[in-house]
């Protein structure tokens, strides 16, 4: 899916006219039975089409759209709380119908008109009074994140079952969805979306979204509960609801964009030393381990599974936090978030399954990160997921004995065919040893481990020859003298180069 074509914002404003519903069918008292009523019938898909003027928009076209305030930006909902509803067009053709509360208990829907915007006039020409068919592609939360005077947005949801949040001090990143159907697999991707939305008023510095999710191999209900902060948190429940058996489904899934970093800067040549959103998946399983497996950009679509039984939690992080790692004053991926799903009830076993695809550019989310049952959900079922999302600037595994610092590699130029590894760790090298280990044929030698200078940690490295191998899967560890783990397991996939080298 291309990224950033939903976070199209607006300067924040501190005004908030009241809302005005025009009256609407009285809305349904519960979302769920909602969708479970859709789930029981056959899938009738959206129309994609558009009328004017929001059809054939080109992507400057669909910029100039802006919701006026008072009318669709800049709606109170409660202490604190205001929210954007954003139009339709260009990747946004399907209606989301948007539930907002009238103020009596209950909920009404704001039609949509192009009244409700601003037409930039270099793209459009008469404005027509109706669009009929058209409807909202979603909604932009605002909340006084960073000062108390200014409603910074904090909640994107737009396109298919996508959303993206924020804390404090923090640009949008990487996205979350309600469900991921398919992904990384050898049939094109379903991507559910969301049919409808319901904001609920917020309450103790909290707000209630609701969503239905429709596509056709499932039905579904989402209900989050937000809560900014200096870290926003979002406590999620997704109810599945699938129309056949599911076995591709993918739980609590974290979009993702990586384009390159230390371990292999030769994919892209700029002035910059980082492009990414996120650079590390990091997995605290229900055996204890606590798993670190920095991202790449392959050459071919790579696929892992981590299994387990019972995850404690797992996440995408951008761990690299200063503006040298990036050098890039525009994007600002030293202030992305990363994002980490917590299960709140137990999952059972499956996996949690990465999936990296190639890219040539940053324009393209390519990584996924998700968890996937083990078995697969059978039609006819309903299922639930509780888990809290937490969208943070912290460092992963906080606390952990000696945490991984950063991974680098590069090839060993006096060695054709071998490169060479670069682990750091925080925390003294005393007593420990390296373990490390490689799948297939590969050859691995030169493992040393020493402090590095100014008491910054310890380091590992490495050569790697793999030979005629085309993917290896290496494992580092550190040990103490009686065996026992004394950091994080260090993962990574080495996979050839667009070269066909190292």
């Amino acid at each position: 899916m291309q990224r950033r074509t939903f976070l199209l914002g607006t300067a924040a404003l501190a005004v908030l006219p009241a809302i005005r519903l025009a009256a609407q069918p009285a809305a349904p008292a519960s979302l769920i039975e909602v969708a479970r009523a859709l789930a029981a019938a056959p899938y009738l898909p959206p129309s994609g089409q558009l009328p004017p003027p929001f059809a054939g928009l080109t992507y400057d076209a669909y910029r100039g759209i802006r919701p006026i305030p008072g009318r669709a930006a800049m709606l109170p909902l409660g202490d604190d709380y205001a929210l954007d509803l954003l139009p339709p067009g260009l990747f946004f053709p399907d209606p989301v119908e948007i539930d907002l509360p009238d103020g009596g208990g209950g909920f009404a829907q704001l039609p949509l008109t192009p009244a409700l915007f601003d037409f930039e006039p270099r793209y459009f020409d008469a404005i027509p009074d109706t669009a009929p068919g058209a409807g909202f592609s979603g909604l932009r939360l605002r909340h006084p994140l960073n000062t108390p005077d200014v409603l910074d947005e904090v909640l994107v949801v737009q396109g298919a079952s996508y959303f993206r949040a924020i804390g404090q001090a923090m640009v949008y990143g990487l996205s979350a969805r309600a469900v991921a159907i398919g992904t990384g697999g050898p049939v094109a991707e379903e991507f559910p979306r969301f049919t409808r939305l319901r904001l609920h008023p917020a309450a103790d510095g909290a707000v209630r979204l609701e969503a239905v999710i429709d596509s056709p191999s499932l039905a579904g209900h989402m209900d989050m509960v937000l809560r900014p902060g200096a870290d926003t948190v979002t406590e999620i429940a997704v109810t599945l609801m699938p129309r056949r058996e599911i076995a591709d489904i993918g739980v609590a899934p974290l979009t993702s964009m990586y384009l390159k970093g230390p371990m292999r800067a030769a994919v892209s040549d700029d002035f910059r030393p980082r492009v990414h959103d996120s650079d590390v998946l990091v997995i605290e399983n229900g055996g204890g381990e606590r798993v670190w497996r920095p991202i790449a950009n392959p050459a071919r679509i790579e696929t892992s599974a981590f299994l387990d039984d019972g995850p404690v939690g797992f996440g995408l992080w951008q761990t690299a936090r200063s503006f040298e790692d990036f050098e890039d004053s525009e994007a600002r991926y030293h202030d992305r978030p990363s994002a980490r799903v917590e299960p709140l009830e137990d999952w059972g076993p499956g996996a949690v399954m990465l999936v990296e695809i190639p890219t040539g550019d940053e324009f393209m989310d390519n990584i996924v990160a998700f968890w996937r049952p083990a078995a697969p959900l059978a039609a006819g079922s309903e299922h639930r997921f509780a888990y809290r999302l937490t969208w943070t600037r912290g460092q992963p595994l906080a606390g952990t004995a000696m945490p991984v610092r950063q991974s680098r590699s590069g090839r060993e130029h006096d060695r054709p065919g071998t490169r060479r590894f670069v682990v750091d760790f925080a925390g003294p090298p005393d007593g420990l040893v390296a373990d490390v280990s490689a799948t297939g044929s590969a050859e691995l030698i030169g493992t040393s481990l020493f402090p590095l200078p100014e008491g910054r940690g310890t380091r590992v490295t490495f050569l790697l020859t793999p030979g005629t191998e085309d993917s290896i899967d290496l494992r580092l560890v550190l040990r103490d003298a009686g065996g026992a783990a004394a950091s994080p397991v260090w993962l990574y996939r080495w996979t050839r180069a667009r070269d066909g080298g190292v």
